[in-house]
């Protein structure tokens, strides 16, 4: 029996713990990959930590993990699509391919879907296995670090693009990896005027970097005053919320102009409370809850902003550890002392 290290929820409570394991089998329609480099979540820190969330949907024992790049080492007798020594990475969202939703062109909202890492064994390993369909060829262009983040980048391209923004004013809320991922695709699609709205000074150091024109601390400056000060009075065209926060969510909606347009990715913890009539039905609004990325149009603008570097996502890469790391790793994310973590199996 062949073996391999990985980390693993085995039991429910905080933590993880590095275990040899049997590396996975491969089915007719599956593929094995032999992991290059892997991409720490927020998912993954609810995992570690053991919140409520964590406690209701994790099902140890768990490896978890979901974002990564590799190569195939050996496919299912069934597979056409991929062929070993093909570099890939992975769209997380295992749809059933059956359901009202997958059969109407939203196979990222399947009913049935099961999450890599959640609800099957994921990334956190020297190997993976994978359903066919899942596997994403990757330009070898695209070192390891930065090919292993795709599957955020394209939530980050989905909410920033998901209708058009060139030539118009952009506000990101929340500069977790996404927020700055947003920044830095906003500045490439052209816009006009981006404002980066963070209250981390960690994590606002990074806005300027990925393209941010204005940043803003909200423990210091009202963020409301100042994009309104800076727009005319109008308020910006795009709001980006990032952040889960009821206060930036709120603060979003108040600084969108007439006939604007946000992107909700950020998830809150509690149920918020908004002012429907006056932020969002009279100012005629247009609002995307964002889950997820479209499979695959959103895989094909992720591949051509990375491989034609008109995005740079090394400004976020903050650590690169060894897979053994993972506890010290999980504890820099905690500390909100790292933006985006990559682990390296060996």
């Amino acid at each position: 029996m062949e073996t391999m290290k990985a980390i693993i929820k085995a039991v429910p409570g905080p933590g993880a713990s590095l275990a040899n394991v049997e590396v996975p089998k491969v089915g007719p329609k599956e593929v094995l990959v032999k992991i290059k480099a892997i991409g720490i979540c927020g998912t993954d820190v609810h995992i570690y930590t053991w919140d409520e969330w964590a406690s209701h949907r994790i099902k140890p024992p768990r490896i978890f993990g979901h974002e990564f790049v590799g190569e195939v080492v050996e496919v299912g007798k069934d597979v056409t699509l991929v062929k070993p020594g093909d570099y890939v990475s992975a769209e997380t969202h295992i749809a059933c391919g059956k359901c009202y939703y997958c059969r109407t062109g939203n196979a990222h909202i399947c009913e049935n879907v099961k999450i890599l890492g959640v609800d099957v064994d994921g990334a956190y390993a020297e190997y993976i296995a994978i359903p066919e369909e899942n596997a994403w060829k990757t330009d070898r262009s695209i070192p390891p670090e930065v090919a292993a983040i795709q599957e955020p980048f394209g939530n980050a391209v989905h909410a920033t693009l998901i209708e058009d923004i060139t030539a118009k004013s952009v506000a990101v809320f929340g500069l977790g990896p996404i927020g700055l991922m947003s920044v830095a695709i906003a500045k490439a699609a052209g816009a006009s005027k981006i404002f980066a709205v963070e209250p981390s000074d960690y994590r606002r150091s990074f806005a300027e970097k990925m393209g941010a024109d204005f940043v803003i601390n909200p423990n210091e400056t009202d963020p409301i005053s100042y994009i309104l000060d800076h727009t005319s009075g109008l308020g910006v065209d795009v709001v980006l919320e990032m952040s889960g926060s009821e206060a930036a969510l709120k603060a979003g909606l108040r600084v969108l102009k007439k006939g604007g347009v946000a992107s909700l990715l950020g998830i809150p913890s509690k149920p918020v409370t908004i002012d429907i009539t006056e932020n969002v039905i009279f100012k005629y609004l247009r609002l995307y809850g964002i889950n997820g990325r479209l499979m695959f149009r959103t895989w094909y603008q992720v591949q051509e902003l990375l491989a034609s570097k008109r995005v740079d996502l090394t400004p976020i890469i903050t650590h690169r550890m060894k897979l053994e790391q993972f506890d010290e790793a999980m504890k820099l994310l905690i500390d909100k002392q790292a933006v985006k973590i990559v682990l390296y199996p060996e």
